[in-house]
């Protein structure tokens, strides 16, 4: 018997979502995507260069916003279990994007990260159903589900 083919009677564990782990990648990089955008916003707060339309004095005010919404992307980076935590996961990618109003380089790098978000939940979708299929032409080497 081969090392790569299971012995009768072994418990082969169940592979993760790849649709979870695609999507809670995405939104802990865009964790560091926004602490990042946050320092600049702050750094350039009392400059004229490189402020957006929206501008914020106070730099109480601006590690508030950029804290909240870093605090907001991490907790739902691990909610991603759930439909309810992608389609939540999916409506905070407006605030990265508007944080293009406080730093203009926001909208495009935030556009990058908004067709990440997208790309994450395409392709996790279809990794996930090609091993659905898999497994059901395989039941060999299915997983064994508890």
């Amino acid at each position: 018997m081969s090392k790569d083919q299971p012995a009768p009677g072994d418990r082969i564990k169940p592979k993760k979502s790849a649709l979870v782990q695609f999507t809670s990648t995405t939104l802990l990089l865009e964790v560091f995507l926004v602490i990042f955008a946050t320092l600049a916003v702050w750094g350039l707060r009392n400059s004229e260069f490189g402020r957006g339309p929206l501008q914020i004095e106070s730099s109480a005010a601006v590690w508030a916003l950029g804290g909240v919404l870093a605090a907001v992307l991490m907790i739902l980076s691990r909610a991603q279990g759930s439909a309810a935590g992608r389609a939540a996961g999916t409506v905070a990618q407006v605030p990265v994007l508007a944080m293009g109003l406080l730093v203009p380089m926001m909208f495009l790098v935030g556009g990058v990260f908004v067709v990440l978000w997208i790309y994450a939940l395409r392709l996790g979708t279809r990794v996930d159903r090609e091993r659905a299929e898999y497994d059901a032409a395989h039941p060999e080497t299915a997983p064994n589900t508890p």
